[in-house]
Formats: C-alpha cells, structure tokens, sequence
C-alpha cells in the first residue's frame, strides 16, 4: 500500500487463519510494511477468537494491546504474579509487554479480542474507544473500528463491524456517531 490507499474492511469478510496451538484463530486487519511476517512487522492489528486455554506467543521488543470485543473474556497472567489482569469488560484496551510469558485461562465461553502489536523503538499506539463525536488527531497509520452502530468518518460511514485501514499518509478525522449507544475503535499508529 502506497500513496496513503484508505482500505475499508469488515470483519465479517477478513480472511480466517488457524493458530499452530488450536487454541484460537486470528483475523489479521492489517500489517505494515504491507507482507511483513510475524518477526518481521513495524505493527500489525488483528482480531482473535481465543477458544481454549494457553500460552500468548511471545513478541520480543513488541508493544501490545488487547481489547475485549465480545464474550466472557480472558485472564491473562504471568507465573511470577507480575501481571494478573482479567479481561472482562468490553471495549476496554489493556496493554502489556510482548516479552512477557503471558498465560491464558478462558472466564467462559470463547472471546473475540482486538489486538494491536507495535515493534518498540519504531512504532507506538494510541487506542481508545470513543463513545461520542470526537475529533481524531492525525496520525501516519491507523485503523478505525465501528463496534457498536454507524459511525461518520470525515466523508465515509461505517457500519457496525465495518471500518477503515489507513497507512503512509497522515490522516485527521472527525468521528460522529450516528445512534446514542455508537462505540468506535480507534487506533492511531505513531512513529516511536
């Protein structure tokens, strides 16, 4: 992708792909550079389905970010007791260190999970979840979500599941929900 291409996506339509461990699948939204391999990416957001317990892959020198989209959630741990979080509640990112040996147990059911992974020293993001009209600082790369009704994005609309990949290109927004219970991910990639 270059020249700054805005890609619209959904998520019902993102390619599917089986984790090594069969304890999940990763939607991938986007990568940059575009075709990065896993050791290989500056950042990478995705959306996971974790279905049974186990160990988080370790990510050397990566920054990362969970966002709980739907389901019982997860608790993530390490065996030393330095992070014991539960991920519970919807729409609420946690970030931690990609070095860390990261365990999860499941809370319930599966989950469905919005991840953002940054390669530290090159990239860091900013998500948050906006529940009303905001305006977006401009950022190189990023990726906007609809999680909850429509939202108006500059001149384009998303639907709920529906959103927006930018990368290369600068790009401000002016975020206006189109419903009073709207939700919309938002995830700016900034130079480290």
């Amino acid at each position: 992708m270059s020249g700054g291409v805005l890609r619209h996506f959904s998520r019902a339509s993102l390619p599917v792909t089986p984790w090594k461990n069969g304890g999940g699948t990763t939607q991938e939204v986007a990568s940059w550079p575009q075709g990065a391999g896993l050791d290989s990416f500056g950042w990478r957001v995705s959306i996971a389905t974790i279905a049974a317990a186990g160990p988080f892959s370790v990510f050397a020198g990566v920054d990362r970010s969970i966002t709980l989209l739907e389901g019982d959630g997860v608790r993530l741990f390490t065996h030393d007791g330095r992070i014991d979080h539960r991920l519970d509640v919807s729409h609420r990112p946690f970030a931690f260190s990609g070095d860390e040996a990261i365990d999860c147990t499941l809370l319930g059911g599966a989950s469905n999970d919005f991840n953002v992974m940054t390669r530290r020293g090159q990239w860091r993001a900013d998500v948050r979840v906006l529940d009303g009209a905001t305006a977006i600082e401009a950022a190189p790369h990023g990726v906007l979500l609809a999680l909850r009704g429509a939202w108006r994005l500059n001149d384009e609309t998303c639907r709920e599941g529906e959103g927006l990949q930018w990368a290369d290109v600068a790009r401000a927004w002016q975020a206006m929900p189109e419903g009073a219970d709207a939700r919309l991910l938002a995830v700016r990639i900034l130079p480290a």
